[in-house]
């Protein structure tokens, strides 16, 4: 079996246009964090891979910058009356026995199929699951826009509340009474996915959402919790490993902490399916600029055989068509923002003449 650690810690040079890119991509990945709760991770760890640092190692050094920037923007959006602490708890500790378990499959895959495995996995994982929850999530996002009414729950949610399996547990900021075992796999499968591909939030927020039947706006603010308790429990087991690039860490980090608190503003001036319509779209183009990157793991691995000038397309496109993802989620939530200042700075006055 091969060692772990000599294929793990590949860490890349870094100079000044990286270094920005990397400030950039933190700063957007906090702003989407702080307006959607996810984490950010999802625009984070492709971005780090776009400049060619390892899947696992991108992984690793995502989820050491998480757990400060999610504390700041938890405590940010306590302070708005968002965040529902005992939810948050609840699905921490299920959540951190999936982290464990998602280090575990990391760790397996590294071991048997190498960096070029790890990237491929990471890849993969990242299409599926940007495909199918950023669908759902837009679709439903979209079909609130257009019928101009607020946000419903869920069907299945509605049913699940009414299944009285102790223990019973009420959620007073989240405006929920459901069984305490519901909450647990949402929060193991939220723990795993973050620590195999340093995004949780895919699984937690939906499932805050869908499944247990809290608003967008609860949801995306708990989930910071969550993300919290995970990054802090993930950083230890993975720098034992000797996966986390410091460097990586706290440049993002930098970044992340300024876009955060402005991401968690922006969620006081929108309406709720905003929310939805931003996590949707930015998945969906991510979703483009990993799967780009697939047949390029595959070569590495010698499943097939690509010339160097398509490896070569196929990695200028993803990073550009990360770049978009990266403008797409900034102007969606700057500009929501904006507009929304602009509504509330219009009515003022009226107000204040009647």
């Amino acid at each position: 079996m091969q060692d772990v650690a000599p294929q793990a810690v590949q860490f890349i040079d870094l100079n000044s246009i990286t270094v920005l890119f990397l400030f950039v991509v933190g700063f957007i990945g906090g702003l989407v964090s702080g307006f959607i709760g996810s984490g950010g991770a999802f625009v984070l760890t492709p971005g780090m891979m776009s400049l060619g640092v390892p899947g696992a190692v991108a992984v690793a050094s995502n989820m050491c910058h998480k757990f400060p920037k999610a504390l700041v923007g938890a405590y940010k959006r306590w302070k708005y009356g968002q965040v529902d602490i005992k939810l948050g708890l609840i699905m921490a500790a299920s959540a951190g026995v999936g982290v464990q378990v998602g280090i575990l499959i990391q760790e397996y895959i590294l071991n048997k199929w190498g960096q070029a495995g790890s990237n491929l996995y990471v890849s993969l994982s990242f299409v599926v699951v940007l495909v199918v929850v950023g669908g759902y999530v837009f679709y439903d996002a979209w079909k609130i826009s257009r019928s101009g009414g607020g946000e419903q729950v869920a069907s299945l949610a509605r049913y699940l509340q009414k299944i009285n399996l102790p223990p019973m547990v009420h959620f007073k900021t989240a405006d929920v009474r459901i069984s305490v075992w519901f909450t647990l796999p949402i929060g193991f499968a939220t723990g795993m996915l973050a620590a195999t591909i340093a995004v949780g939030g895919f699984i937690g927020v939906p499932g805050m959402i869908y499944v247990l039947g809290a608003s967008g706006l609860v949801a995306s603010a708990t989930e910071l919790v969550i993300a919290f308790v995970m990054g802090f429990g993930g950083t230890v087991k993975w720098a034992i490993n000797g996966m986390v690039d410091i460097r990586l860490t706290l440049i993002i980090l930098a970044g992340s902490l300024l876009g955060v608190q402005l991401g968690a503003i922006g969620t006081t001036y929108v309406k709720e399916h905003m929310i939805k319509i931003v996590m949707g779209s930015i998945m969906l183009i991510v979703a483009v600029s990993r799967g780009l990157a697939v047949p390029v793991y595959l070569n590495d691995l010698e499943v097939i055989s690509l010339s160097g000038t398509l490896v070569a397309w196929l990695k200028g496109m993803s990073f550009i068509i990360m770049c978009i993802a990266l403008g797409v989620g900034a102007i969606i939530i700057l500009g929501s923002m904006w507009k929304a200042k602009r509504s509330e700075e219009t009515l003022e006055p009226e107000y204040l003449t009647d």
